[in-house]
This record gives C-alpha cells, structure tokens and sequence, in this order.
C-alpha cells in the first residue's frame, strides 16, 4: 500500500545482511570486519534497522563432533560486546542504525555455566534492549561420524529459556528468533500476540542436512514457505537473514528475505555472497491486518487450541 494512501504509515528502511561462507580460519576480526562493511552500506541506503545472521561471528561449527569443551568453547562468547565486537555497537551508535546480531553465547547462570544460541537486537544508541536465545534446537546430540556433516546443536546448546518477548524500540515493536524457530507456527503466534510488527530472523540453512534429498532439494521452497506463513498468519513483517554459501564444503541455502503482514516477498537477495538487501517498511500494515483477517480479539477461540501447550508429541485420533 503506498504511503499516500495511508495516512497512519508508520515506515521504517530495514536492511537483510545477508553473509556469504565464514571459513573455520576467519577470525572474530574477520567476520567483525564483514559486518561493518555491511552495516555501513546500509545505512548508507537509508536503513535504520539492519538484521545479520544467526552464528554471525564464526563458521556453523555443530557440523563437527568435538569431544572436549574447550574446543567447541572457541566459538563461543563470553561477554556482549566483547573486545572483537565493540566496535559494531560504537559504529551503530556514530551512523544511527540498530542492528540484530546473532552469536553462540556462553552464559552464566544460577544453574552453571550454559550455552545458547542467541541473537541481541541493539538500538540506534548502540545499546542492548532485547536478548533471545533459540527456543527450537534442531538436529542431533549423538556422534553419527557416517555422516559428511552433522548437525549437533541438540548437543553444543540449551533450548532457549527466555520464550519469545517483544521490544517496543526505535518507533516499532520488534521481536527475534532464529533459524529452526521460523518453521514452528508457535513462534510467530506468540509474539504477534505480545502486538509484535516486525520479527528479526537469522538463519544458518544446510540443504544436505535431513538426508532425504526429496526433502531436502525443497529446502528454499520451505524457507520462503515459512517465513511468507509465518508473517501472513500473525500481520506481522519478517527479516530474515542467511549464512549461506558453500561453506567448509557444506551447502547453505541463501534468500535472505523481507516479508510483508501481506505474506508478499518485497526484497529478496539474488547471490550466496555478502549482499544487502534493503525495503521500506509501514509498520502499521500490522495494524490494518489485525483489523480484517487476523483481529485476534474477535475472531480466536482459545478454548479449543489446549493441546497446542498441553501436549509435546501426538497422541492417537478419538475412535470413531
């Protein structure tokens, strides 16, 4: 809808970060360096918000099976910002941009020290307001040495202990999540049910990863699917943003992409390279979905959605 035509037009120039392969030798520097590039061209480009990858700082590590802590623990940070990262937050806050940014945390807590995949969301003031930490881990936590590439986050990270919350921010409300999580319809739900307008997504895709290649040949269909469902369903705009490329000798599907609350691709990235991918966005295109198809208040019924939080797994239909 052009903004003529919509008087309460909220617009906000949001930016996909899109990152090609990290290579198990690139340092923090290195990657830090990437980043900068990036942010700068887009705020160049008129961005306020500009949205990385998930795992943005080191190469997707869970695809190798590590037996001892201190050598998976290299990938991980111990504080946000760091010395290697500061530096993002600093330029932030000189050109005025926020930015999402994913990284392996290493967290700790009353329980003991703890991993997490996690993504903060930095302000146009290069402070920290919102930290989420990957709710659905997918893959394995058991050694399968049969297969090229494993997919170990099951076994290098805690389920997220944060759920899904959602910050009001620089003029919107804003909420995160991370790869796998983009595949659950709970995840947009409950975020869209905290009045989120804008979900920020990274993403490190395999396409090799399922073993089944009629699967796995579907692999971009599914990753726009979700993000176009995810966005319709809830009114709400998704970024999301990919480590892709051929990375370590492992296939990661790209097609970092900005959704409209009309589940409408508006931007898209066309390479498996760095590449900025910038939209305008009215944030109250939210508002006018919540009004028709998706007015929550009216139209849910709750009542009959308990299996959805009472039950993990399936249970058997009623007999008839």
């Amino acid at each position: 809808m052009p903004a003529s035509l919509n008087p309460r037009a909220r617009p906000i120039v949001v930016a996909a970060a899109q990152m090609g392969p990290i290579a198990l030798s690139e340092t923090r520097a290195d990657c830090v360096a990437r980043l900068l590039e990036m942010m700068r061209e887009a705020a160049s480009r008129g961005a306020k918000l500009v949205v990385f990858p998930e795992l943005a700082l080191t190469t997707f590590f869970p695809r190798w099976w590590f037996e001892a802590d201190q050598e998976v623990d290299v990938f991980f940070e111990r504080e946000m910002p760091g010395p290697e990262t500061r530096i993002l937050f600093e330029t932030a806050a000189e050109l005025g941009i926020g930015f999402y940014l994913g990284y392996a945390e290493l967290a700790h807590t009353d329980a003991g020290l703890k991993r997490f995949n996690t993504a903060v969301l930095v302000n146009d003031k290069g402070a920290i307001v919102g930290k989420y930490r990957k709710v659905h881990l997918p893959g394995h936590a058991d050694h399968r040495p049969e297969r090229a590439f494993q997919h170990l986050e099951k076994r290098y990270f805690q389920p997220g202990d944060l759920g899904f919350p959602v910050w009001e921010t620089m003029g919107g409300n804003f909420g995160m999540c991370i790869c796998n999580d983009r595949r659950w319809p709970e995840t947009y739900r409950v975020m869209a049910l905290r009045s989120v307008e804008m979900v920020l997504l990274g993403y490190n895709t395999p396409n090799d990863h399922t073993g089944h290649p009629e699967i796995d040949g579907l692999s971009n269909f599914h990753n726009q699917l979700a993000m176009q469902a995810g966005a319709y369903q809830n009114a709400t705009w998704v970024v999301g943003t990919a480590k892709c490329g051929i990375e370590e000798g492992s296939p990661m599907i790209g097609q970092s992409m900005i959704v409209a609350p009309s589940g409408e691709v508006v931007a898209m990235a066309s390479t498996l390279g760095d590449e900025v991918v910038v939209a305008r966005c009215d944030l109250d295109l939210c508002r006018i979905y919540r009004e028709t198809f998706f007015n929550f208040a009216v139209h849910r019924e709750p009542a009959h959605y308990g299996p959805i939080t009472a039950q993990k797994g399936p249970v058997p239909p009623t007999n008839g």
